[in-house]
């Protein structure tokens, strides 16, 4: 009995952990994406009148907010001076480790953008 559980746990770790791995994965690119979403709620009368790049807060953080509801997970958002950050958390269910009580792990991931202007080469 306790080779077996000692099996099923193992083998749970094994399945299991790779599918939080991949969700958190997963994670992170809806954080990113919502996060560039809110970048496009830019402040238009700045920049027409000075080139000033930034961001509305409001409306930022309503565009990824409105990108998090699409996707089905849960999050957070915030938005402080030019950069927004979105914070994912989302649930995987189980297919092995269910048999020893686990039935959900839960992971986060987290994504920040800025706009940006006249971009010509890539940020280092």
């Amino acid at each position: 009995m306790i080779l077996a559980t000692a099996i099923v746990m193992f083998a749970g770790l094994l399945v299991d952990g790779g599918l939080a791995l991949a969700a958190k994965v997963r994670a992170i690119g809806e954080a990113q994406e919502a996060a560039r979403a809110g970048t496009q709620a830019l402040d238009l009368a700045a920049y027409r009148a000075s080139g000033t790049v930034r961001l509305l807060p409001d409306e930022a953080g309503a565009r990824a907010r409105t990108y998090l509801a699409s996707t089905g997970d849960t999050g957070t958002v915030t938005v402080a001076g030019d950069t927004i950050t979105v914070t994912v958390t989302a649930r995987q269910h189980t297919q092995l480790l269910g048999l020893l009580g686990l039935d959900t792990l839960t992971v986060t991931g987290t994504g920040s953008a800025h706009p940006v202007h006249g971009v010509a080469a890539p940020e280092s």
